[in-house]
């Protein structure tokens, strides 16, 4: 199906109808609901967890090098992203470092979703020989040495990690592996314990996070009480036009929706594979992923009940709309963060709305969007209104 969006420019540059200003009003932040709650975490919401979270966010003691700490990619002058192709830790990542603002509302955590929780999102680039590389007995032995009346007065006496080793762990090297494995079970679910609760910790202060009103909202703001935008309000014919295509005929908004214009659902839009990087199948690989993963919100750490559990109860479990699917990405601050896709395939807004309009085929699996045809004064203006959610 081919879609003329661009070829009249939206068609008609005059004020927004009644009925768009109600679809624009549901992507305000004015609509966006408090933060939703985690019954998986049960200092979600303590601002002393929340406030030692945030030190372990920015301590690079929280990594094997000393050199890296969560906010090396996730920047706080900068959306919390790094604006790089690939997220570098201690080396350099399959993938984009993504926004951090809002975080708190995705039911699913990464690009693939292969995490369920904000916290056992926290906990991943913790092991990973490529972001912090530490071990978990590293990160106890830590949480020991610099943290432990702040953590005790949060969770509770830490356990006595007399005689484990500093660097021991269920992935890493084989050294550390073959470490972790000479610990007894039932200090390994110790260790565990400790390194569940930096997470929840760190998810604490992130839940804190939250978008921030941009012009975009200041104009539907004004339309919807019936006033004419001014100052910093306004729109010029050019943005407005490219709401117009965003809401109607170029079908953004059936992807990116809500107050944080993401949908936080997985999409195959035929994205290029990068040249060099292992095969990525996305959403496809990462249902076995969260499955298999013990701070899941079914494992032992989790604060919540089964009941509290629906998402992972009743995910896709397969199938071709699977493969090669990413998560909708927020589009606040977009303009601000190139570059762009997963793994940071196009540099340039312009680049991106390009690959739209060819919808090529997916390296795998089936593209779920049509061909859409921009002229330059759609395309224009499409971009001129993407600028107005930073």
């Amino acid at each position: 199906m081919m879609l003329a969006c661009g070829a009249v420019a939206a068609c008609n540059p005059s004020e927004l109808t009644d009925a768009e200003i109600e679809t624009a009003k549901s992507l305000t932040l004015a609509e966006l609901p408090p933060v939703p709650p985690d019954p998986t975490n049960r200092v979600a919401d303590d601002s002393a967890a929340a406030a030692l979270g945030a030190t372990l966010f920015f301590d690079p003691a929280m990594s094997i090098d000393g050199e890296v700490s969560c906010a090396t990619c996730h920047q706080i002058d900068n959306q919390f992203q790094d604006g790089l192709p690939r997220g570098h830790g201690i080396a350099t990542t399959d993938r984009r470092t993504m926004p951090l603002a809002g975080v708190a509302y995705s039911p699913w955590q990464f690009w693939d979703g292969r995490r369920d929780s904000l916290w056992a999102q926290a906990l991943t680039p913790l092991e990973d020989l490529r972001e912090h590389g530490g071990t978990r007995t590293f990160y106890a032995h830590l949480i020991a040495e610099r943290y432990a009346d702040r953590y005790e007065r949060i969770f509770g006496p830490l356990p006595d990690l007399t005689g484990l080793p500093v660097h021991a762990g269920p992935r890493g090297s084989l050294t550390h592996k073959a470490a972790w494995a000479r610990i007894p079970p039932e200090r390994q679910e110790e260790i565990d314990t400790v390194f569940a609760n930096i997470g929840k910790a760190i998810a604490a202060f992130e839940r804190t996070i939250l978008p921030e009103e941009t012009r975009f909202d200041r104009y539907v703001a004004a339309l919807a009480s019936g006033k004419q935008p001014e100052g910093g309000a306004a729109f010029t014919d050019l943005e407005r036009e490219g709401l117009r295509l965003f809401i109607g005929k170029a079908g953004c908004i059936n992807c990116h929706n809500g107050p944080r214009l993401t949908d936080d659902h997985f999409h195959n839009t035929g994205v290029p594979a990068v040249d060099g990087l292992p095969e990525d199948r996305g959403r496809a690989q990462a249902v076995r992923q969260v499955i298999s993963d013990p701070f899941n919100c079914f494992g032992p750490f989790s604060d919540g009940t089964e009941a509290d559990c629906g998402e992972l109860r009743f995910m896709v479990p397969g199938g071709e709309e699977l493969e090669r699917a990413y998560k909708t990405p927020s589009l606040r601050g977009v303009a601000s963060r190139p570059p762009y896709m997963h793994a940071g395939q196009y540099r340039t807004l312009e680049e991106a709305i390009d690959h739209y309009s060819r919808a090529p085929e997916a390296p795998a699996g089936k593209s779920e969007i049509p061909a859409l045809v921009f002229t330059d004064r759609g395309r224009a203006a499409l971009i001129a209104f993407l600028k107005t959610l930073d």
